[in-house]
């Protein structure tokens, strides 16, 4: 049985993207006092309340204008959204009085870049990871947080980490670094209406007649629901044995890539045969899957780039520590497409 303490005080980040909105409800109705930090608290307000109507209740936030401006506060729950910028540690101070438990659900994956000392044009990707994880961590240390929650990705087994991926683990060492108690847990790909990278497959297999598949296409990923990622990233906040851990997570089936489209297809009803394709030329084959797929340049070659190998969980005991039964996979890929047709719709289906 998991230990749990209820009542936590809570900074949520990322709280406009597709994980942090997702969360916001859950730890709101586990009795958590929230506050979300955002650049654009605006945004964030938005996707809150949108979240948290699909999650079936109101929404209300606490802002500088007074409690409840604005709002609708008939005994909603409401999280408190305040301004701040990870990259610069502005309004970081303020944002972390009183808390104790945080949350770090902050990564780019599109490509940055600039000038290095020499003059010439680099990529400043790391280097932006790195600043704005220094600052976080640096700030919880100092504001005496108990944990920081952070989710990141899955390291290969066997060879080296791509360039997006070996920058998620080393976020994860300085976070864990300023607070020894962290806990940093791994996934490769959620199954959302709202994840990119699903999106970014679902259009794949949308978009395609013929599925021509790289050699990327026979290695192993092992997808989890966002509902269970959700519940894993709540219950990892105060558990007591998950402290100091990392923590990979992985839905109950490991499939390929080719396998992992054509079940897509499948629930798509589309009938999509896949061919193999001898060469790889990952730059080449992101810019085509991003003109196809109407996505950004530069998310999908980092995504791409950790194609290199297997992404599996080092062990399948996360689930079990955390008190969370999975759902299949196929049931994962069904909600998920279900969530997304209630607001855009699906052109297969």
């Amino acid at each position: 049985m998991r230990v749990m303490i209820a009542d936590v005080r809570i900074l949520l980040t990322g709280a406009s993207g597709f994980i942090g909105s997702e969360l916001a409800p859950t730890l709101l109705a586990e009795g958590h006092e929230v506050r979300a930090l955002a650049r654009d608290p605006g945004r964030a307000q938005l996707g809150l309340a949108a979240a948290h109507a699909a999650a079936g209740g109101p929404f209300a936030r606490k802002s500088g204008a007074g409690k409840g401006a604005g709002t609708e506060t008939g005994g909603a729950a409401e999280i408190e959204i305040v301004s701040g910028d990870v990259l610069t540690g502005a309004g970081l101070a303020h944002a972390m009085r009183g808390v104790e438990v945080a949350y770090y659900l902050i990564h780019s994956m599109e490509r940055r870049t600039g000038r290095g000392p020499d003059g010439r044009e680099r990529d400043a990707f790391p280097e932006r990871e790195r600043t704005a994880a220094e600052h976080f961590a640096a700030h919880a240390r100092r504001a005496g947080l108990e944990r920081i929650v952070y989710l990141g990705g899955p390291l290969p087994r066997t060879g080296p980490a791509s360039r997006h991926l070996a920058s998620r683990a080393e976020v994860e060492e300085i976070l864990r670094a300023h607070v020894p108690t962290s806990v940093a847990l791994r996934a490769s790909i959620v199954i959302g209406a709202r994840s990119r990278s699903f999106r970014l497959l679902v259009r794949i297999v949308e978009r395609l007649p013929v599925l021509a598949l790289p050699a990327w296409r026979r290695f192993r990923t092992q997808p989890i629901d966002v509902r269970d990622t959700v519940q894993m990233l709540a219950a990892a906040a105060r558990l007591p044995t998950a402290a100091g851990r990392t923590l990979d997570l992985g839905g109950p089936e490991a499939v390929t890539y080719e396998q992992l489209l054509l079940r897509i297809a499948d629930l798509l009803l589309l009938p999509r045969p896949a061919v193999g394709v001898g060469v790889t030329m990952t730059p080449l084959t992101a810019r085509l899957a991003a003109v196809l797929t109407g996505e950004d340049p530069e998310l999908v070659l980092p995504l791409m780039e950790g194609l290199e190998g297997d992404l599996l969980p080092a062990d399948d005991h996360t689930a079990e520590l955390l008190g969370v039964r999975l759902h299949k996979l196929d049931d994962a890929i069904e909600h998920a497409l279900g969530a997304w047709e209630a607001v855009e719709p699906l052109a297969a289906r």
